[in-house]
């Protein structure tokens, strides 16, 4: 199975971009929006100057709990950059959300409670809650990572949406809320 299968047979629809979408992005954002991929596992991330997005982090089902996604981390984490990811709030219908929550908290990557995370996907149109997890070799404010999940945002998952989905896109500012509060660069 290619990459986007394994990534479409994992994640719910709602979570998904098109492959039209991917391939758009590691084409116009070669060197910055990346893929790396192994027989057991798949990783998408944007990579800037001060931190890294993850995307999608995948392994797979019989290579979990094996290392293989501690050792991604550990990978990304040399890079000394912060690294933000959006993970699923853990729920009662989905129980591997509270397995997901304990790796990340063990890789020490740790809950922004002060970000909201709130959009409706372009495709489904589905409203999308996620939390926003963070990791720094050193101390970055909850509002710093804040503004670099607007700029992943704007840069990962709403570049030229528009277009592909044939749709409205929504602002940054409409789908991260920080402290309960929209903010936008002039506050």
């Amino acid at each position: 199975m290619d990459w986007y299968g394994k990534l479409i047979d994992y994640f719910p629809q709602k979570e998904m971009k098109s492959k039209e979408h991917f391939e758009l992005l590691f084409s116009e954002k070669r060197g910055t929006y990346k893929k790396e991929e192994g027989t057991d596992y798949v990783l998408i991330y944007l990579e800037k100057t001060e931190f890294i997005f993850i995307d999608y982090i995948l392994v797979s089902g019989s290579s979990r709990g094996k290392g293989t996604g501690s050792k991604l981390l550990d990978r990304m984490k040399r890079k000394r950059k912060a690294i933000i990811l959006e993970v699923d709030p853990i729920t009662e219908a989905d129980p591997d959300s509270s397995k997901r929550v304990a790796f990340y908290n063990k890789n020490g990557l740790h809950k922004v409670d002060s970000i909201t995370y709130e959009r409706i996907h372009a495709i489904t149109k589905e409203l999308i809650r996620m939390d926003i997890f963070c990791w720094s070799p050193s101390p970055k404010s909850d509002f710093w990572v804040f503004e670099r999940m607007k700029t992943a945002y704007k840069e990962a998952h709403s570049y030229k949406a528009a277009e592909i989905y044939n749709t409205s896109i929504q602002a940054a500012d409409e789908v991260l809320t920080f402290n309960g509060r929209k903010l936008s660069k002039a506050e």
